[in-house]
């Protein structure tokens, strides 16, 4: 089997997995400093940029919409906690203003996502 015939599976593969984190896949000749290169059988073939810590909420976000289908506003209460909770969990709250974002998504008030949190035992958040 040549080296294109796994870097292909490969990268289909990982693309999930980038588009969740919403990074972006580009060639391992183009890696630039803070890219991580991935290797398969001791081939690069793919380098993955990460997203800027202020975009990746903005990931975060529109890949639960994929997920639930359309925008979370949308949702019902105990489905809107159960993002609340996903949320939580991948550490979208630490980030700054990271409440009043994911709010405005949920179409609720900051007060809303502070009940749900302390609802769940959550952790700090900051403002």
């Amino acid at each position: 089997m040549s080296g294109e015939a796994v870097a292909d599976p490969f990268r289909a593969a990982v693309a999930p997995l980038v588009d969740a984190i919403g990074g972006e896949m580009v060639e391992p000749e183009s890696a630039a400093d803070g890219d991580v290169v991935l290797s398969w059988e001791g081939r690069e073939v793919v380098a993955v940029r990460l997203p800027h810590l202020s975009a990746s909420l903005g990931g975060m976000l529109a890949g639960l919409e994929r997920r639930y289908g359309g925008p979370l506003a949308g949702l019902d209460r105990r489905t809107k906690q159960s993002v609340v909770r996903t949320l939580e969990e991948r550490g979208a709250f630490s980030l700054r203003h990271g409440v009043e974002t994911v709010a405005a998504a949920l179409g609720v008030s900051r007060f809303t996502i502070y009940n749900y949190l302390n609802r769940e035992g959550g952790s700090s958040t900051n403002c």
